[in-house]
């Protein structure tokens, strides 16, 4: 799949975003989880019922929304599901070509969200393995008779 070779993130970019949404950001990265489940819910839906109309404004939605926290991959599989579930419209077929960017939806987002959530925390770790665990080696002979 194409999508695979995407960054799941764009760290710079959602640095940069991050900044000019200052206070507001961890708010909006939680309206973002929840508009995107229901979009997710929406997409899967609408491929069961091979629904191509359906398809288009929940694909849309969470294009736009993903593109916003520099979730590239994920924007671009939407992308890929809006604009060719509005091709489907236009010639009157089934969307049936989307069926496994649909499935990789999901696990896409469940992932991009962990990443996303990760880098909010301000309790998370910044080195991987240093707390608790000294990270210079004391002073030989200090505090001990030599």
């Amino acid at each position: 799949m194409l999508h695979q070779q995407t960054d799941l993130v764009n760290w710079t970019e959602l640095a940069r975003t991050r900044s000019e949404l200052g206070t507001a950001y961890l708010r909006i990265l939680g309206y973002f989880r929840e508009d995107g489940v229901i979009s997710i819910n929406a997409i899967e839906e609408a491929i069961r019922t091979r629904n191509a109309t359906a398809l288009v404004t929940p694909a849309h939605t969470l294009k736009g929304e993903a593109a916003q926290f520099s979730a590239h991959r994920l924007s671009a599989m939407a992308e890929t599901i809006e604009m060719t579930a509005r091709r489907c419209v236009e010639t009157r077929e089934a969307p049936d070509e989307l069926i496994e960017t649909v499935v990789a939806l999901r696990p896409c987002f469940t992932e991009t969200m962990a990443l996303l959530d990760r880098d909010a925390n301000p309790l998370a770790a910044r080195r991987p393995g240093s707390f608790g665990r000294r990270t210079e080696t004391p002073p030989q002979g200090f505090g001990r008779a030599v």
